[in-house]
């Protein structure tokens, strides 16, 4: 039997006050994990974490900015304290405040993107594997996007650390393995979230997206949960270094 249940296993979702990760961390918590919502600001995350309970799940929150290791640390040593393991780590947490040419990029842009977007998750796994290795295994996945793949149109940097982020899962996937420690990467296409509402928002750049899309639309959030569920899951249990497009079809 395929198996895509999480009873009894505890799951860390970074960025999960909306968008992929709140829907991401609703899954799981479905399934039967205790789901640890993290985010910079932890007000947001209440309303999810409340919503779960509702339906019968368990969540708590707590707060962490993926751009301070410090933080990081910190958030590692609340999880090891609180739990003393944990089997599923989700890198989701993102952003891009350069939403423009390269030859414009500012520094700080740079910065802010890789410290966040890459910097984060490659600490985030490492402060995570002595908790997953207590937990006899685990479970990465980190959320780069098809523009990891082919990068998008005034979105330079943020498709560099996307790039990034596909290398980091296959280096790790293999370093971790005999840790018995699985790392694969969900790469999104266009999603209606609040990220991406500066594409959606213009009709001009909406309209030209959609046409690339073979399905004519994009995603909703929920529609990420499924291969997010599979590779945290039993289900994959010989699935590591992968890298599931969730693109309505566009790099087909």
């Amino acid at each position: 039997m395929v198996d895509f249940s999480l009873t009894g296993k505890i799951a860390l979702i970074t960025g999960a006050s909306r968008g992929i990760g709140e829907s991401i961390a609703k899954a799981l918590a479905a399934q039967g994990a205790q789901c640890i919502l993290v985010s910079r600001k932890p007000e947001g995350l209440d309303k999810v974490a409340e919503e779960i309970r509702k339906e019968g799940g368990m969540a708590e929150t707590m707060a962490c900015h993926m751009g301070y290791l410090d933080q990081i640390q910190a958030l590692f040593d609340n999880v090891k304290e609180r739990f003393g393991k944990l089997h599923i780590l989700i890198n989701n947490a993102a952003t891009n405040p350069h939403f423009g040419e390269l030859t414009t990029a500012e520094e700080g842009h740079w910065d802010k993107i890789m410290d966040v977007n890459l910097k984060g998750p490659f600490f985030m796994i490492q402060k995570a594997v002595p908790l997953l290795e207590a937990a006899g295994g685990g479970a990465v996945m980190n959320v780069s996007s098809i523009n990891g793949v082919s990068p998008a149109f005034l979105q330079g940097v943020y498709s560099i650390s996307k790039a990034g982020i596909i290398s980091m899962t296959k280096a790790y996937a293999k370093e971790l393995a005999p840790k018995n420690i699985r790392v694969n990467a969900l790469l999104p296409g266009m999603t209606d979230t609040k990220f991406s509402q500066a594409i959606l928002g213009n009709k001009e750049i909406h309209d030209y997206v959609i046409q690339q899309i073979p399905m004519g639309r994009a995603a909703q959030p929920d529609e990420m949960a499924g291969a997010a569920l599979y590779m945290v899951s039993d289900a994959a249990s010989y699935t590591t270094g992968a890298c599931i497009l969730c693109d309505g079809g566009m790099l087909a």
